[in-house]
């Protein structure tokens, strides 16, 4: 987040990174570089462990040890990046106010979130749910610093702004999202024919991945980590495939059963047999896996439950999937008859594993080919297809309940809600929301997985795309196709 001044002097967010070769840095090191590896050992410092250096190009030693403490590397791996950076967008902030981190105020914060989140001047404002993340960070900050160097928290009595988050959230009904895939990510014309002026490389393995998550309704960060040996195992005869989120890879480390349609699973097998495959043969070729830093070699998988892994000093180890972090599986590698290979799922054109955060360019291109066409309007992001997803089974949802519940009294219907749920019940089961009562994740859990049986049959063959196109036409927040919304 070193961006946010004009200022060339910032303040910059930096990991470690110890299972990296560091023979390229003897030169400027001398003898220390051969030796980084044992010093992070001696020292506790972590694969990914963020650090900060200041605008002067020097470490700040209690920030640091802020950042290194063991209140901020037991945060998942998700959160303690992003509070890392939201304290470097502070202190950047405050370098622009000319006040050092430990003397800022109450107003200093006030200004903070006026800046950050409504000042126009501000082109990297954000949504107030950002901001609710980064006074969640500068709070966590501000305690472990205060007691420590008796700093005062500025944010102790900032609260996060009403977020406005419903009015911007969109979404996009089967057809509209057919469509913006056809013409986004696999390079058709208006008229539904391939574009002869079509130059995209990575049609399938993108088509794959967005008809994934419309299908499935995971988190595009979720989505990307997971996989080979985590797939769940192919059946025609299933209109749904069952697979399970690790903790270690879901938002909150809160991992939860996911559902994938037979459509999106007949195009993950394509993938994985077309594109996938030839990358990885690329690859193999070249000798690239070879050169690739920090490999972790997958010795056997039990399953999709459990892996055995080389371990660091020779020896091996066995570790569930569900402790394994997205970047700690970007590095997993198997032996096979070809050469080495990775066991991610998605994969770069030159065969290397794709980061989770490459999926933004992919909708932006996507985005950007559609304007060009003339339909500037209409976009997508990775969350409206997490949206799109909820609104498709509240849309089956409110039907199965009226087929089971129409019999039913106004009282009596209400009753049966209030004891064992509504639609939006089911609706968090499959987007895997944590339920904030205890009681209620105990006593629903059975019923949830009873009524997501029940919709899964009823929406294997349910006309859900012409259900939604009529109900949602007109709908202002409802992106439908706007082809057919022409004719």
């Amino acid at each position: 987040m070193t961006e946010i001044l004009s200022d060339a002097r910032k303040w910059q967010v930096h990991r470690y990174e110890p299972s990296r070769s560091f023979e390229e840095l003897a030169g400027q090191l001398g003898h220390i570089a051969p030796d980084l590896d044992s010093w992070g050992r001696r020292f506790g410092v972590r694969d990914g462990q963020r650090f900060l250096i200041d605008p002067d190009g020097r470490p700040d030693l209690r920030v640091n040890a802020c950042l290194a403490s063991p209140q901020w590397r037991n945060l998942g791996w998700r959160t303690y990046r992003d509070y890392a950076y939201s304290v470097g967008v502070w202190l950047n902030f405050l370098v622009s106010l000319d006040v050092n981190w430990w003397d800022a105020v109450e107003e200093d914060a006030e200004e903070f979130m006026f800046w950050r989140v409504t000042d126009p001047t501000n082109e990297c404002r954000v949504q107030t749910n950002s901001f609710s993340r980064d006074l969640a960070a500068l709070k966590k900050f501000y305690r472990w610093m205060g007691p420590r160097y008796g700093v005062a928290d500025p944010f102790h009595d900032i609260d996060a702004p009403r977020s406005s988050r419903q009015e911007d959230v969109k979404w996009l009904d089967p057809g509209g999202y057919a469509r913006w895939r056809d013409l986004g990510i696999r390079g058709m014309d208006l008229s539904g024919r391939p574009d002869q002026w079509w130059r995209g490389r990575n049609e399938q393995r993108d088509a794959t991945f967005c008809d994934g998550l419309y299908g499935n309704g995971l988190r595009v960060s979720e989505w990307a980590s997971v996989v080979l040996p985590e797939l769940p195992s192919y059946d025609r005869r299933r209109g749904y495939h069952t697979g399970q989120l690790a903790d270690a890879c879901a938002k909150g480390g809160y991992g939860h059963a996911y559902w994938t349609p037979r459509s999106a699973m007949q195009s993950l097998l394509a993938y994985t047999e077309g594109a996938r495959a030839a990358a990885v043969r690329r690859a193999q070729a070249a000798g690239r896996y070879e050169r690739v830093d920090g490999v972790r070699m997958v010795l056997a998988t039990h399953g999709s439950k459990a892996v055995t892994l080389e371990g660091a000093r020779g020896g091996s180890e066995r570790k569930a999937w569900n402790d394994i972090g997205p970047r700690t599986r970007l590095r997993l590698f198997r032996q096979t008859a070809q050469g080495l290979e990775p066991v991610a799922l998605w994969l770069n054109e030159d065969g290397l594993p794709r980061d989770g955060r490459g999926w933004e360019h992919t909708f932006d291109v996507a985005n950007q080919r559609i304007a060009m066409l003339g339909l500037e309007s209409f976009t997508c992001t990775a969350h409206m297809l997490r949206h799109s997803f909820a609104l498709k089974w509240y849309a089956i949802g409110k039907l199965v309940h009226a087929a089971r519940l129409g019999h039913l009294s106004a009282d009596e219907q209400r009753d049966f809600r209030e004891q064992f749920g509504d639609t939006w019940h089911l609706v968090q089961t499959m987007l895997g929301h944590r339920q904030v009562e205890t009681t209620k994740n105990v006593y629903l859990e059975p019923f949830r997985a009873l009524d997501v049986e029940l919709l899964l049959a009823h929406a294997d063959g349910f006309p859900i795309e012409a259900f939604m196109a009529d109900v949602f036409t007109g709908h202002p927040r409802v992106r439908t196709d706007p082809l057919t919304v022409a004719r």
